[in-house]
């Protein structure tokens, strides 16, 4: 029944900034957690950030950090990412992702409910 929906994708110049929504369609308190992901064509999908929703502790990989912020908003049930400075190799359908519980947050597995992916390109 749950179910996420992302917008704000796009193609943007290189050092540029893009913000990317994800809704829910209910309550998020069911996802502990909720992540953002990524996937280059021809390569795994891969961890971007994470957000630990009652403390909103945040997690990010090494490249999306000092770059990338990830935030939620309670009562909109939505999450976002801000994504600065943005380069070339950022390109990648970018997914949203929740989990009820669990430590891993950099694991896909981990999570259970995606959304349908958003396509972000960054040209040089």
């Amino acid at each position: 029944q749950v179910q996420l929906v992302e917008s704000g994708g796009g193609l943007v110049q290189a050092g540029g900034s893009l913000r990317l929504d994800c809704a829910a369609s209910e309550r998020t308190y069911r996802n502990e957690i909720m992540g953002w992901f990524r996937q280059a064509p021809g390569k795994e999908r891969e961890f971007v950030a994470a957000i630990r929703w009652s403390s909103g502790n945040t997690y990010y990989s090494d490249s999306a950090k000092g770059r990338f912020a990830i935030s939620r908003d309670n009562a909109k049930n939505t999450l976002y990412l801000q994504m600065n400075n943005l380069k070339p190799e950022d390109t990648a359908i970018y997914y949203c992702a929740g989990a009820s519980s669990g430590s891993y947050y950099y694991r896909p597995s981990q999570y259970r409910y995606w959304g349908q992916g958003t396509q972000v390109t960054v040209s040089s």
